[in-house]
């Protein structure tokens, strides 16, 4: 198939089988005229790194109700936006999504700039999200290359070079396939593709309209493609939560703004290091005098690292906390509402 062809193949597949997402306009509606919100649009780009559509549709809702432009995001306190976004993960992205509404509505009177120029020049923006907002919003024949688009080209053209190494050839093989017409239907509808289709696992091939080209399947093994070079394990480190109650309430601290999981609530915590600690370190860490009791311990996923979290829990009081109602403590990051729902299992 030529270039020409495989874009006709995909673009008749997207037509009849996109996905209906809560910031998507789909291609009956935008070969009608309907054009996207570029703040959704974004918006939605921002949560799904990293992060599956399912985990952040409920997200893009509540945002998106809560603040219905960006000039609203822009105008929130940080704590709240923060708070928002707990259980995304990544907590960088939120840093970054404040400082971008903030840009947009300060010096673009809360309009997105319309070209991928200027939307890499927004704080926060890489050259991904800045080509899908370009693409999907403004119609910009950009090149959209995420990890689904990745993996189709891997296997479209049998790219026998291993990832990471192999991302500069993917691009160039995707950008191959941008053209001026449609270029928001195209990224979506390779992401689609790459989605639903052409799995990481498992391959439906039997429902590709791409078969005929796929040089992956061509060789009896689709699904080996991308190639990836062995990962490094992850180190592993330990540290120690503290669950200090009064009540029916909990000390919470905010951490740093700038580090991981910066700017948002958390559970006192002593530093994380590579040795386990002793008992005696793990209570002379504590953020208060008190009976601090082991009441077990949590593991916990980073990108870089894993965490063994111990945790010790007492009654009694502190200084510079912020005293939190149990039930509100929805609102932690997953590490610290995995470690207080674990520390606080019999009092609940």
């Amino acid at each position: 198939m030529t270039p020409e062809q495989i874009r006709a193949a995909l673009l008749a597949w997207y037509d009849g089988n996109a996905r209906e997402l809560a910031w998507r306009v789909g291609p009956a509606d935008h070969a009608g005229g309907v054009r996207a919100d570029p703040y959704r649009v974004w918006l939605s780009e921002v949560m799904l790194q990293q992060t599956t559509v399912p985990h952040a549709t409920p997200y893009f809702l509540k945002f998106t109700a809560r603040w219905p432009t960006v000039s609203d995001l822009a105008a929130e306190e940080d704590g709240e936006v923060m708070a928002a976004w707990a259980g995304l993960g990544y907590y960088a992205r939120a840093r970054n999504l404040l400082a971008c509404a903030r840009a947009v509505a300060r010096d673009h009177g809360g309009v997105f700039p319309d070209t991928e120029e200027g939307l890499r020049a927004l704080p926060g923006l890489g050259p991904y999200t800045a080509a899908a907002v370009g693409a999907i919003a403004f119609d910009r024949p950009t090149n959209v290359v995420d990890g689904n688009v990745e993996r189709v080209m891997a296997r479209l053209f049998a790219v026998e070079a291993p990832l990471p190494d192999a991302k500069p050839e993917l691009k160039a093989l995707a950008a191959g396939l941008v053209r001026e017409d449609r270029p928001g239907d195209w990224a979506q509808a390779l992401m689609d593709l790459g989605a639903t289709v052409c799995r990481p696992k498992s391959p439906l091939c039997d429902r590709c309209p791409l078969t005929a080209a796929c040089a992956g399947l061509a060789t009896g093994a689709p699904e080996s493609f991308p190639r990836r070079t062995a990962k490094a394990e992850r180190p592993h480190r330990h540290g120690v939560a503290y669950i200090l109650t009064r009540g029916d309430r909990v000390a919470l601290v905010r951490r740093p703004p700038k580090g991981l999981l910066g700017g948002m609530l958390a559970l006192p915590t002593s530093d994380w290091r590579t040795a386990r600690f002793s008992e005696p370190e793990a209570r002379a860490a504590a953020p208060a005098a008190a009976d601090w009791r082991p009441v077990g311990e949590v593991e916990h996923g980073f990108t870089h690292f894993t965490l063994t979290l111990t945790l010790l829990r007492a009654e009694g009081d502190a200084d510079g906390v912020i005293w939190s109602p149990r039930r509100d403590l929805d609102a932690l990051p997953s590490v610290f509402l995995k470690a207080a729902k674990a520390g606080l299992s019999n009092l609940l």
